[in-house]
């Protein structure tokens, strides 16, 4: 998640990270952006909801699945109209985002 804040930021985006507290002695924070420690996941994934334009999915852990099905529940649901996309590796080895 470093690499793509890092590059949205450089790149003129708005970029806010969401860490619960439990996580600050094992993640690394990027200060460069804003950021905000929570005290819950539960509380990660509300402000995630209030404040993103759109989910993206890059390959992660357990977390990441919990919380990309999270996101496509939300979306199925019309709870939020933000558009879920993901990154898988085609046949020739390039990403695509669908």
């Amino acid at each position: 998640m470093g690499r793509v804040a890092r590059a949205a930021h450089e790149a003129g985006g708005s970029v806010l990270g969401i860490m619960p507290r439990f996580l600050e002695r094992r993640e690394v924070v990027f200060d460069a952006v804003e950021h905000r420690l929570v005290d819950t996941m539960h509380e990660r994934k509300h402000i995630m909801f209030e404040e993103s334009d759109a989910f993206v999915v890059l390959p992660g852990g357990i977390g990441t699945l919990e919380e990309a099905v999270e996101t496509l529940s939300w979306r199925r649901l019309d709870l939020h109209k933000s558009p879920p996309c993901s990154s898988r590796k085609t046949i020739s080895g390039r990403r695509s985002f669908t």
